[in-house]
């Protein structure tokens, strides 16, 4: 029997198809979209905390700090003390030339004594004067002397006692003089009015020293600080102020001291808004340390940032807040697939938002939603999360 003639054209089609079904496969399998890499995190437990921060850098301020002037101008004679002293109430600080006003407290103190020289003199005139007539009464019960003369010696008493009264009377005057030169010298003379440093002095020994008028804005002669008591003034926005109130916990940090956070409480809130621009409201808040000597040195001046803590949830499942989207949405991973999820949400911050529904513990969403290709539906690679 002969071979069909159809056998070889059979063979050839196979061939031809099977080379057929190996370049489509090949078309498919290399024309298929590579997979991408992204970031993941675990759905887990933990605590969430509803914060609000200020929206400008605050400042490491002294619970008492005074711009010292004199009350009147002139030149400096005494500079006590220098920048970076510290000092104790009541220490002097300056003094200015005044020696018309010693020369004046000296012409009133020597006033004084004679007045009270004078004082002594009248007095004792008049205690006299009281003893004679007390005699003269005496003398007149018995008959010896007129009541004429009884009546003379009581007259004589009576003006020598208003004498008396007189001289005291100018003796207080001399002293209130006295007291006024005092007064008037205390208006060249600084005084520390608490303990404290000595942070700036504007002028020299020889220097004229001027102290500022209302309205016009001329340095002080010394900045006392109290640095034993510090707290943090920082700005926040308007809007979050109605939910800051005093007591609320908050963690400072400090520029001066990197990759550190203390633990304080918000001490006042302020009761009005400042209009910086116009388009920056803020209110100032005033936060106290709750451990202030476990800090260590700081200056005043210093930059802070606060954040304030409005609300805790302990042990809630929680996602980061990088993996979500708008409206609540999520890419969670299915095998090798992104799935999107809507979430409901509860307290959230910057870092962590709580989940009430859509997630469970141990789900794994992407927080790198900013790469290319990253959408629902695509195929993924994990990479491992960039180190803190």
């Amino acid at each position: 029997m002969k071979p069909s003639s159809r056998t070889p054209w059979f063979r050839r089609g196979l061939i031809v198809l099977v080379i057929l079904g190996a370049i489509v496969a090949a078309v498919s399998w290399f024309g298929r979209s590579k997979p991408v890499a992204v970031v993941v995190a675990e759905v887990a437990r933990g605590k969430v905390e509803s914060t609000v921060a200020n929206t400008r850098a605050g400042s490491v301020e002294a619970c008492q700090r005074t711009k010292l002037s004199t009350m009147t101008g002139g030149r400096i004679e005494v500079l006590a003390v220098k920048e970076g002293d510290r000092v104790r109430k009541g220490q002097l600080l300056m003094k200015l030339w005044n020696d018309d006003q010693q020369a004046q407290q000296a012409l009133a103190q020597a006033q004084l004594d004679t007045t009270r020289k004078r004082v002594a003199e009248a007095c004792t005139t008049a205690d006299a004067a009281g003893r004679e007539a007390q005699r003269q009464t005496a003398l007149r019960e018995q008959g010896f002397v007129s009541t004429a003369r009884e009546d003379a010696a009581r007259s004589e008493a009576d003006a020598r006692r208003a004498t008396c009264a007189a001289a005291q009377a100018d003796v207080r005057q001399a002293q209130a003089r006295v007291n006024v030169t005092r007064v008037e010298q205390g208006r060249a003379v600084l005084v520390a009015p608490f303990a404290g440093t000595v942070a700036k002095i504007v002028g020299e020994v020889g220097e004229y020293s001027t102290p500022s008028p209302p309205g016009v804005p001329t340095p002080p002669a010394i900045d006392l600080i109290d640095d034993s008591c510090l707290y943090v003034k920082a700005p926040m926005d308007e809007v979050d102020a109605p939910r800051i109130k005093p007591g609320q916990a908050v963690r400072i940090s400090i520029d001066a001291l990197p990759r550190q956070t203390f633990p304080g409480r918000v001490k006042r809130v302020a009761p009005f808004v400042s209009a910086v621009e116009k388009q920056a409201r803020t209110v100032d808040i005033d936060v106290s340390f709750d451990q202030r000597d476990a800090i260590g040195p700081l200056l005043v001046g210093y930059s802070a940032d606060v954040e304030v803590v409005l609300d805790v949830r302990d042990n809630v499942l929680r996602v980061p807040r990088a993996a979500l989207g708008e409206g609540g949405r999520v890419l969670v991973v299915d095998g090798d697939r992104l799935v999107e999820r809507t979430l409901k949400t509860g307290l959230a911050n910057w870092e962590h938002a709580e989940v009430l529904e859509g997630l469970a513990a141990g789900q794994r969403v992407v927080t790198s939603l900013e790469r290319e290709g990253v959408k629902p539906g695509a195929r993924v690679t994990i990479e491992a999360a960039p180190r803190p």
